[in-house]
């Protein structure tokens, strides 16, 4: 069942779900919609198109991105960044979530595939987003940005998140891939 912006508000009220900073005016129909941090992760150009990355490779993991900060964040044209989100969520058992972008960044061009926030979760979300548009796209820290969809689970899962990307704050680098 997708909750909507009645059982969102009692949910986050009960401290059910956690979502900090929260402001009321966040809380959409059916949703939340979440807010850009501060920082910004622009691949490498010493990655060239020649260049074949492997993810199994630690030294090429290393290098695959540069993190800046700032209250502005330029996307360049054709490529893919990561961003954070500025809320922490801490989510109950029985909560689980889609991410996706607000549907007036498609419209300019950018896009995001979508991300699961699973029951259990703890942290910022990490957005791996990709401007398809022919120029630069200019964001900026605080705005919205994302939408997520939060639906409960049948039961609670006896299995809550546990991954690698639990407790992260800011942006997450993609962890070393092994065979």
């Amino acid at each position: 069942m997708i909750l909507s912006d009645y059982d969102l508000d009692n949910i986050i009220r009960a401290k059910r779900l956690v979502i900090d900073p929260f402001e009321k005016d966040t809380i959409r129909e059916n949703g939340v919609d979440l807010r850009l941090s501060d920082e910004i992760a622009i691949r490498n150009p010493k990655l060239t198109k020649d260049m074949v990355f492997d993810p199994t490779n630690e030294k090429h993991l290393k290098d695959e991105y540069i993190l800046k900060k700032g209250s502005e964040m330029v996307i360049p044209a054709h490529s893919m960044v990561l961003m954070s989100t500025k809320e922490y969520i801490d989510m109950p058992n029985n909560l689980m979530g889609f991410v996706e972008i607000r549907s007036t960044w498609a419209r300019h061009g950018l896009s995001m595939p979508p991300t699961i926030i699973d029951a259990g979760f703890k942290g910022t979300v990490t957005l791996e987003v990709i401007n398809n548009a022919p120029h630069a796209i200019l964001l900026k820290k605080d705005m919205r940005f994302a939408h997520v969809i939060f639906a409960t689970t049948l039961n609670e899962v006896t299995n809550s998140y546990k991954g690698k990307y639990l407790e992260q704050r800011g942006i997450k680098f993609p962890k070393l891939i092994k065979e």
